[in-house]
This record gives C-alpha cells, sequence and structure tokens, in this order.
C-alpha cells in the first residue's frame, strides 16, 4: 500500500520543482513546464493480485502560468508484468497528450485515456483535475463521466463532495449500501439505513462503518440520456446527510457484492425493500449464469454479507408487508427458507410507520406542482438545499 496518492503527489512537486530551479531562468519566458509521475504495483512472480498504480502530471497551459493537476487511479487488469507495464505506458501517454490538447475538454481527455487500449486490459475508477485552470470543472461530473464512458464499472464521492479512489475508503471496513434513485433524498431512504444500522453487527458494537448510498446507471439513464444537472442535484443531496455517492452500473445485487469485496473482507449490508426481494428472486435476471439463479446467490452470499429488508407498505390499501409475508415461487420456497434461517435475509425490525407512505416519485411531484406538504417528507438539510438552488423544478 505504499504505491498511494501521497507518494505520487512528492513526487510529482519534486520533479516539477527540480525543473523550476535549473530551468525558469533560462527557459522560463518561452517554455511551459510539466512533470508527469507515476508508482504502480504490477504483477510480480509472487503474484500480485491487486495490480493497480497512481499516475499523475503537473503542467503549465503556458509559459509563466499557475500548474494544474491531472491525477488518476488505474486498475491493471493484464495477466502478465510486461502487458501490465505496456498498458501503463499508453494511458500515461494519453494523459500528457490529453493535459496540453485536450485540457480545455475534459470529457473528451477522459475518454481518450483508453486510446489504444479496452476497459478489459485497464480499470481507470478516480481522475481529479484541479488548479486555476480548472476552477470550475465538478470533479464528481468527471467520476460520472468515467463510469458512463466504460472506463470503470463504479466511482466513489465522499459525503464532502471530493472524489475518492475505492481503496482509501472501503479498505477493511464494514460497509452498509442503500441502492435507490434518491430524487430526493426522502425520510424513507434514511429510515432504511437507519433501521439496518440498528441491527448490522459492526455497527451494533461500536465500530466505525461506511455508509453508501448507490445510484446505478440504470436509474440515471432511466429517461433515456444521463442529465448531467439532475445528477449532481442527487449528490448534493446525498452529501448533505453525511452518506458516500456510489455510481455503478451494476444491475445485479451479486456484482455490486463482488465490487465491494475486492477492498473489504470485513461484513457487508446491503439495504433494500421487499419489492427489490422480487427482483432478486426473479430467474428471468440469471439466464446469462451458467448456474443460474443458484450461482447468483453463491456469488451474492460467499462472504459475510447480509440483505436488510425493509417493509413496504401498500399505497392504496395501507397494508404493511414484511420479509415474512414475502411470496416466492414454489420452486424457489426452500431456498428462501434457507436464507431466511441463515440469517443471509435480515428483516428490518425498527422502522418508522408514520414515514413509510413516502415514496421519492410523489415527493417530485410534489415539488414541481409546488405542493408545500413535501417539505415534511425529507430532511430539513435536503428541503433546504432543494430551495436554495431550485433543484427538480422547485422555483
Amino acid at each position: 500500500r505504499y504505491v498511494s496518492q501521497n507518494r505520487l503527489h512528492n513526487m510529482i512537486e519534486y520533479e516539477f520543482q527540480l525543473l523550476i530551479e535549473r530551468l525558469n531562468e533560462t527557459r522560463g519566458n518561452q517554455n511551459a513546464f510539466f512533470a508527469f509521475a507515476d508508482t504502480v504495483a504490477a504483477q510480480s512472480f509472487r503474484g500480485t493480485k491487486n495490480c493497480h498504480g497512481w499516475m499523475g502530471i503537473k503542467f503549465q497551459i503556458q509559459p509563466k502560468a499557475e500548474p494544474n493537476y491531472i491525477v488518476v487511479h488505474v486498475n491493471m487488469l493484464d495477466s502478465t508484468n510486461l502487458q501490465q507495464q505496456q498498458a501503463i505506458g499508453i494511458v500515461g501517454v494519453n494523459l500528457v497528450h490529453g493535459a496540453f490538447y485536450l485540457h480545455s475538454e475534459p470529457e473528451l481527455l477522459i475518454e481518450s485515456l483508453l486510446d489504444g487500449l479496452s476497459p478489459e486490459r485497464i480499470e481507470v475508477d478516480m481522475i481529479r483535475f484541479y488548479g486555476p485552470y480548472f476552477s470550475n470543472v465538478d470533479n464528481r461530473l468527471m467520476a460520472l463521466q468515467l463510469v458512463e464512458k466504460n472506463l470503470t464499472n463504479a466511482a466513489l464521492i465522499a459525503p464532502d463532495g471530493s472524489v475518492v479512489q475505492p481503496s482509501e475508503v472501503f479498505y477493511k471496513m464494514p460497509i452498509l449500501v442503500e441502492r435507490g434513485s434518491f430524487r430526493p433524498v426522502t425520510h424513507v431512504n434514511l429510515d432504511m439505513l437507519d433501521g439496518a444500522r440498528a441491527q448490522f453487527p459492526p455497527a451494533v458494537s461500536g465500530e466505525e462503518i461506511i455508509e453508501v448510498m448507490e445510484i446505478t446507471m440504470r436509474n440515471l439513464l432511466a429517461t433515456g440520456v444521463v442529465d448531467h444537472k439532475d445528477f449532481l442535484a442527487r449528490a448534493d443531496l446525498i452529501s448533505a446527510v453525511g452518506k458516500y455517492t456510489l455510481i455503478s452500473d451494476y444491475a445485479r445485487y451479486y456484482r455490486l457484492a463482488t465490487y465491494l469485496w475486492r477492498y473489504t473482507k470485513r461484513e457487508i449490508g446491503i439495504v433494500l425493500g421487499v419489492p427489490s426481494l422480487n427482483e432478486i428472486f426473479d430467474e428471468k435476471y440469471y439466464t446469462t449464469l451458467e448456474g443460474g439463479i443458484l450461482e447468483s446467490f453463491g456469488r451474492l452470499f460467499k462472504n459475510d454479507l447480509n440483505l436488510f429488508v425493509y417493509p413496504y407498505r401498500d399505497p392504496q390499501l395501507g397494508h404493511i408487508s414484511t420479509l415474512k409475508e414475502f411470496q416466492v415461487p414454489t420452486n424457489l420456497q426452500d431456498l428462501f427458507e434457507h436464507m431466511v434461517a441463515n440469517h443471509y435475509l435480515e428483516p428490518i425490525h425498527n422502522y418508522r410507520e408514520e414515514v413509510m407512505h413516502i415514496f421519492s416519485r410523489a415527493v417530485l411531484a410534489k415539488i414541481k406542482n409546488q405542493e408545500d406538504d413535501w417539505e415534511q417528507m425529507v430532511p430539513p438539510e435536503v428541503a433546504e438545499i432543494i430551495k436554495e438552488r431550485r433543484y427538480f423544478g422547485y422555483y
């Protein structure tokens, strides 16, 4: 883990300072300086599993200008050391080229990083632009671009709005995840996490846990195209309630679990509502797996993972359905009972009935229609931001 962002920063600063000391007096008026560095843990004879690296560039766009930075984290997926060397070299060349020729179009710069490569060889799971020239670049949108352009399957945003590399946050930590649209974040969203946390063993024992709200690309593409303004609104609201934002293209829960286990072997809890269980127990979603639904469950629960299931209130009848009343097809009944008996599926016991009538889509409609009662359906900090920044059609 000595291959770190801090190490990269020290290398770049040292090299750039040498340039200034040695060349600024004689060439500073005519030349723009840059320093490139990388620090990498590649495949070795010991069979290194976590093959990754940091690379970055500090550069002047014109002579005497204040320098800017682009920092990237990559995961190397080739099986041999030589292939990894070649791939990391190509990404490095693309980064230097992009810094000087595509800095005015960060989206194109991101897309160009894998020129001559494929996502099967290199994954870029974090990129950060900073410096005076990039003062108007929102790195959260750049993180979204990484997922949208298939450079990575997931990107992570911290509660303070900064883009972070997943292993820096998840490494050896217990994680609690809730998937949703969060358009906007409502009292129900927080009640689901609160109820799961009360039963999550690491939280019960007083350990620090990482709480994440995940938005999938499928959700972001619900209208056909990704609305960047809408995404930033959701990210702002998730940050307002102090949670991490995970952007992913993991449509299936077992793929999300596999991703998280890359970084931790601690407990993982996934929070979902009773309706989402219908999708998990629907065999049509597993036709691409040789082992079908059994293989998907084997992947999902192979380590210490629990699904915490929040009750559902029927909006017409008012009836509350819990995990106990959940019905599965007859051929899956034994599998379902096995999951419950072994506590892979855990019903959330503590929940607030008074908020269970709240649905994000209904809140969204009320905001657009200027109905005043929507403010009681969301946390106060969420309502304040929506009104202040006029999100979701508020005026």
